[in-house]
């Protein structure tokens, strides 16, 4: 491998808005997301649908679904 190339490797800290904290290594120092698998619908299973502005009813009325 080349010398001075690659970037440095160093340990971070990643923080979600949520508060979960992880302890990782990266290129890049404490990185912040608003969303992590702790707090994400997907893996806490509390999935929400958002109706913004009745987009959903029209999409059911359009294409005939009912409830």
């Amino acid at each position: 491998m080349k010398n001075a190339i690659h970037p440095n490797y160093k340990p971070t800290t990643i923080t979600c808005a949520c508060g979960e904290v992880i302890h990782t290594s990266s290129t890049k120092e404490n990185i912040k997301v608003e969303i992590c698998s702790k707090c994400h619908p997907f893996f806490t299973g509390k999935q929400k649908l958002v109706d913004t502005g009745g987009r959903v009813d029209r999409f059911n009325r359009r294409f005939g679904m009912t409830k």
